[in-house]
């Protein structure tokens, strides 16, 4: 388990601060001098600072916007939405993974995108495959995404399309998407174009694993084309491949430990069967009396 710990973001960065003045005088006339006025408003993010002088005032105020809520807060949001309890392995996988979810979810040039999605969906169905029960698996998806003030069933569509659209792709047409027009063709496109700096664009290990699952699908298994696609979409290939081999590592220590908890469990079965044996002959041979 710990090598979740691996799978870290980037660290919330601070919300920069605007500040615009704006500058006015008036001059009121009297029978002896001219008195100025001076009235200068500063405009931030975060509160409101006044100051006040003679003959001149100054006032600064500051417009402010919802701070965003703390990584126990969103902690808290899932265990209020999901109060079944939750078998130790799966629970710490889901607290590592909200924690550093939300570190990125707040970060100022976050901006959600299918891809994005599809490599959330794709990591979450993974750690939580062999969950004891379907319904209990999907709900606990709906309240870690809504824990994060987003929409579940957004993450599970825009996922469901990709994954579609890859299916019917090849290891060229995978990396021609610009030259090409339609519903995910234009979704990539305007990562590329953010991705490029012409937007806001964050990059991720979920996204690194939606690239990652898009080339599985369409089968491009050539060692050049997650390069050809990285370059497309104007990411970083070394990120992707160093994200890549953290997720391949978790995966890998994932098997292990549902490997440990199967046997653990078949063994604690064996026990109880084994001490009801006597109890049930026993019961028989009170039958047989």
């Amino acid at each position: 388990m710990a090598a979740l710990t691996s799978l870290s973001f980037s660290s919330l960065s601070q919300c920069s601060e605007r500040k615009t003045n704006i500058s006015s005088t008036r001059f009121l006339g009297s029978t002896s001098k001219a008195y100025g006025f001076r009235t200068t408003f500063s405009y931030h993010f975060g509160g409101l600072i006044a100051s006040t002088s003679s003959p001149k005032m100054v006032i600064q105020c500051m417009s402010s916007v919802s701070d965003p809520p703390t990584v126990s807060e969103t902690k808290l949001n899932f265990l209020k939405a999901y109060k079944r309890p939750i078998p130790s392995i799966y629970n710490t996988l889901l607290q590592e993974l909200i924690v550093q979810q939300h570190l990125m979810r707040y970060k100022k040039s976050y901006r959600y995108d299918p891809v994005f999605a599809l490599g959330f969906v794709t990591v979450f169905d993974q750690l939580m495959e062999g969950y004891p029960s379907d319904e209990d698996r999907d709900a606990i998806f709906v309240a870690y995404i809504e824990a994060l003030k987003e929409d579940p069933e957004q993450y599970r569509t825009d996922a469901k399309k990709l994954e579609e659209w890859a299916k019917a792709q090849n290891s060229t047409s995978l990396v021609e998407f610009s030259s090409k027009e339609g519903e995910i063709e234009g979704i990539l496109k305007d990562i590329a174009e953010r991705a490029g700096g012409k937007g806001d664009f964050s990059y991720s290990r979920f996204f690194a694993v939606g690239l990652f699952r898009l080339l599985e699908l369409a089968k491009a298994t050539e060692p050049t084309s997650l390069e050809k696609l990285c370059a497309a979409l104007s990411i970083n290939k070394r990120s992707v491949d160093r994200d890549l081999d953290v997720y391949r590592n978790l995966l890998s220590k994932l098997v292990q430990a549902k490997e440990l908890l199967k046997e653990y469990v078949e063994r604690e079965k064996k026990k109880r069967e084994e001490r009801a044996e006597p109890q049930k002959a026993n019961e028989a041979m009170g039958i047989t009396k």
